[in-house]
């Protein structure tokens, strides 16, 4: 008899034991001839070198499973020991991860489904859009997937520490407590994505590493993606500094939307200024999403639809008075 410990690098060991050991109980049944026991993320397994063979094989495979669907039940512990397809195999093929409740996350519209196709033939990425047209969650999405996929070592979150129109004053706590308000966006796509104790670990060994924007100076970014959100609100100079950052086996996706810029009037967006001096520049891809493109509630359609209009109506009463100061004046000189 021998003695090996299996250890869970991948999946969430809340997820792969299942609920009062549930799958651990059944992996009992299924190999009566050995004796498992798990404990925090080591999964101990006692008996014959034969039969521990084929245990090994099963738990590569079932931890696979539960890292990639983030979700293990008995059916599928079945379908793993007997070699039976899942269906979800053939039903995920525009899946780009799945959520921590299992759900498939997937391009829900073409300008989201132009950014994945983008991300596989460029290494830098544009996309600019209004609220709620998934910009953020597609792109941490992608890069959630590249780390599960072992293509990178870590993922880097972005944001420059600009209030949207209000003072927050000095927040207290240590720089991670003063800078989270700023980045709470990006956490909650995150917890979205990836089980809370995976999450932690990731975090704590700065896998997934969110930082301010004006903490990534005099970095060089290898092996990870990296993604600057709300990037409309970066100046020229922040945005040329983030993505001169860029280093080898890196892909960077920028995201924006032009109608929600906080700089002050006089201060000019770094995001708009990159597209118009980077576009047409091999390996950089701008994706250009429109109301069309909002998952959100249909009142955030309606909504952003109402804005522009007001912004066009604006815009037409300020071009009124320059039209008729330009317009010939009346000869009141008598001759």
């Amino acid at each position: 008899m021998i003695e090996r410990h299996f250890t869970l690098e991948e999946a969430d060991p809340i997820l792969f034991f299942g609920v009062q050991n549930a799958n651990i109980k059944m992996l009992r049944a299924l190999f009566p001839k050995l004796r498992i026991i798990g404990r925090d993320n080591v999964i101990k397994v006692m008996g014959s070198e034969e039969d521990m063979v084929v245990f090994e094989e099963a738990f590569t495979e079932l931890e696979r499973h539960c890292a990639k669907f983030n979700a293990l039940n008995e059916e599928d512990i079945l379908d793993v020991i007997h070699h039976r397809s899942s269906g979800r195999e053939d039903s995920g093929r525009d899946v780009i991860v799945y959520s921590t409740s299992g759900r498939p996350i997937a391009p829900r519209t073409e300008n989201q489904r132009r950014l994945v196709e983008a991300w596989q033939t460029n290494d830098m990425l544009f996309a600019v859009g209004p609220a709620g047209s998934g910009k953020t969650y597609t792109a941490i999405a992608l890069a959630v997937r590249a780390l599960k996929n072992k293509e990178i070592k870590k993922i880097i979150l972005s944001r420059p520490a600009v209030e949207a129109g209000e003072k927050l004053g000095f927040l207290p706590g240590d720089m991670k407590d003063k800078i989270d308000p700023y980045l709470q966006p990006l956490y909650d796509a995150l917890e979205e994505m990836i089980p809370p104790a995976k999450l932690q670990e990731y975090m704590q060994a700065n896998v997934i590493q969110i930082a301010p924007l004006a903490f990534m100076r005099g970095r060089t970014l290898n092996d990870a993606v990296v993604i600057l959100d709300e990037a409309q609100n970066t100046t020229t100079a922040q945005i040329k500094m983030f993505l001169t950052r860029m280093g080898w086996n890196t892909k960077m996706i920028v995201t924006g939307d032009r109608t929600q810029i906080d700089l002050p009037r006089s201060t000019p967006s770094g995001l708009i200024e990159a597209i118009r001096i980077l576009r047409g520049i091999p390996g950089i891809a701008f994706i250009e999403m429109n109301k069309g493109d909002i998952v959100r509630h249909k009142l955030v359609t309606r909504i952003v639809e109402a804005y522009e209009h007001e912004a066009e109506r604006a815009r037409q009463a300020a071009a009124s008075p320059a039209q008729s100061s330009h317009s010939p004046q009346p000869n009141n000189i008598q001759q």
